[in-house]
């Protein structure tokens, strides 16, 4: 029996060619401005942090995009290196505009006490966009393997790479979003030729750990300082957040380097994912961003006494 449409591209149970990809991108509409958000507020930090262009993503006509990370300018050899990343997808905002609040007001803190990466936005035509996948209808979040298709996954491992060995912690800010299901899902099944299975979407924050390496002291230690800032999400009736199983409040793990996802690129002892819910009645933007920046700082304070 033929799938039911269920989203606008492509035809139900035929994955999508070149054809329908180029008609994907166009229905995408430029949202807000990379520059105005991020670019130009990084630009303002070369005061007090080093600021390099880390690579360049031609996204012809949409635009050519820089690539920014930040680092702190105390760098020392002789320190462990902590990274954070933000806006792997693009359209989770809280995960670009934490990054951001957080090299703003605490990043100086940690200065003598870790070597910081901070790289605000990964994902800058998904984040115009507001949207999970780029241009080609990829998602970066599941490339991060060798010999990578999307440009933005490659170039923060090349970033990363000289670094390897030396990282402590890696923590990636991200968002779950009603978007999730209402467009992303939907549109995640069409590109593959698979039928649309609704889900549900959590209420609250919650935290994904490497099933390989899961660190459930780090994990609780970051949300218990999360929960101050805004409340972790329970599980669903059977006992899972997003399909997986809850390991602990707030906590559910995936394998990371197996899936291509953008916290298993440094083989740091700590890493870790935050889902911030910006679509909860009972959170605000502000509590959003706060949240990203409470686990953090949570997660490098944990990594500094536990080394």
């Amino acid at each position: 029996m033929a799938l039911q449409r269920f989203y606008p591209v492509g035809t139900p149970g035929q994955p999508w060619g070149k054809a329908e990809k180029i008609e994907w991108r166009a229905r995408q509409r430029k949202q807000r401005d990379y520059n105005d958000d991020v670019a130009s507020v990084v630009e303002r930090f070369e005061s007090r942090f080093d600021v390099a262009e880390y690579g360049r993503l031609d996204y012809s006509p949409d635009g050519v995009y820089p690539l920014f990370a930040v680092r702190s300018r105390d760098w020392n050899d002789a320190l462990p290196v902590g990274l954070v990343t933000g806006g792997v997808h693009g359209y989770e905002t809280s995960g670009v505009l934490g990054a951001l609040q957080f090299l703003d007001r605490h990043a100086r803190d940690y200065a003598g006490k870790i070597n910081l990466l901070v790289v605000p936005c990964v994902s800058p035509w998904g984040y115009e966009r507001i949207y999970r996948w780029n241009p080609d209808a990829l998602d970066p979040n599941r490339s991060f393997h060798a010999d990578s298709p999307a440009g933005e996954s490659a170039a923060l491992m090349r970033l990363v790479e000289p670094l390897r060995g030396r990282f402590i912690l890696h923590i990636d800010l991200h968002e779950t979003t009603d978007s999730d299901e209402s467009e992303f899902r939907p549109a995640l099944a069409a590109r593959d030729g698979k039928p649309f299975e609704p889900g549900t979407i959590p209420d609250g924050f919650y935290l994904c750990a490497d099933s390989e390496n899961p660190q459930p002291a780090f994990q609780q230690s970051v949300n218990a300082a999360v929960a101050k800032v805004t409340h972790i999400a329970p599980a669903d009736p059977d006992g899972t957040i997003i399909g997986s199983p809850v390991v602990a409040p707030g906590v559910i793990e995936y394998p990371l380097a197996k899936l291509g996802l953008c916290a298993s690129i440094t083989g740091a002892r700590y890493t870790t994912t935050t889902e911030v819910y910006p679509d909860s009645p009972r959170a605000t933007p502000e509590q959003c961003n706060d949240a990203q920046v409470a686990a953090v700082c949570a997660a490098l304070d944990y990594a500094l006494v536990h080394p």
